[in-house]
């Protein structure tokens, strides 16, 4: 049986009629999950109620309070713009701390299982800086995730691994200072938001960047991981992983241009899965719906081997 931790909740974060980052994302995810062979091997979980478990005081580890404050003020008030592309409805505060709960349940039942979990949720957040939230994303997810398992016993190293085709400028942001933290981004490049170098390394050598061309496929990215990814993650020897999973790599996404095919994130999950079997997956980017609901079959059928 494999966890995912998933409620019809997230589906409450309205980002408008032709948004790409909208509940539809969740819908064609669960239903393609359902349908397939193996959905009785699929343990649906429900997320830990906010109000059972504050976030708050891990929210303001990781985000300062003006800018919790206001992401909770543009919802109170009834919602609007917090840029250009990241939409905040009347529900979405209430949501992303719903999200982050759910990212750390999900660190909870592999930590408790040794085996890996999938977090179904939404918005997003691996954009999501400590003073600024952008590209679709609230709360920084995966980083906060990162600083929770910190605090579990006998977990003194956590791993981020973002594989969504944009670099996830809020993770690296939140984490790059901390020595028991490190991230590893493969992402498109020229491509938003411009961060992401090659010659970042964090203050600890803890950031490796891998920029990858437009039109980069499966052999492109496998001696990525092959020479630099795994590597990098094997010095490191962390006690649990955390992917940010992001599917907008696929060749069918609207939003980028990489050339990836819904079957090649089965191969990083296989090379996840060499270096620990204690890993969070968690959802990011992927906007071609039918393409997201295969790659995340793709990887969530590797786990089950």
């Amino acid at each position: 049986m494999l966890p995912v931790i998933y409620s019809d909740e997230f589906l409450n974060h309205k980002t408008g009629r032709f948004h790409p980052e909208r509940p539809e994302r969740l819908r064609a995810i669960v239903g393609a999950l359902k349908a397939t062979t193996w959905a009785d091997q699929i343990e649906w979980q429900l997320p830990t109620p906010v109000e059972q478990r504050s976030v708050m005081p891990l929210l303001e580890q990781v985000h300062s309070q003006n800018y919790i404050d206001l992401v909770k003020s543009i919802a109170s008030s009834g919602g609007g713009l917090l840029d250009a592309d990241t939409s905040i409805s009347p529900e979405s505060y209430q949501v992303a701390l719903f999200a982050v709960n759910a990212w750390l349940d999900g660190v909870d039942r592999v930590i408790a299982t040794n085996n890996p979990a999938f977090v179904l949720a939404r918005p997003p957040g691996h954009h999501a800086e400590r003073n600024r939230g952008m590209g679709f994303c609230l709360f920084s997810n995966a980083a906060i995730a990162s600083y929770y398992a910190l605090q579990q016993p006998n977990i003194e190293r956590v791993a981020i691994l973002d594989w969504d085709v944009h670099h996830g400028n809020g993770t690296q942001d939140i984490v790059e200072s901390q020595p028991n933290i490190a991230y590893c981004s493969l992402h498109q490049s020229p491509c938003y938001p411009g961060t992401g170098a090659a010659s970042e390394s964090g203050q600890y050598n803890n950031v490796l960047n891998i920029p990858m061309p437009i039109g980069s496929k499966l052999v492109d990215y496998q001696p990525m991981f092959e020479e630099k990814v795994m590597p990098f993650l094997h010095n490191f020897q962390p006690d649990l992983l955390l992917v940010s999973a992001g599917y907008d790599a696929n060749s069918a996404d609207p939003l980028a241009g990489i050339a990836l095919e819904p079957e090649d994130y089965g191969l990083f999950t296989e090379y996840c899965l060499q270096l620990t079997r204690r890993i969070v997956f968690g959802l990011e980017g992927g906007y071609h719906l039918a393409a997201l609901a295969q790659s995340v079959i793709a990887t969530i059928e590797k786990c089950l081997v």
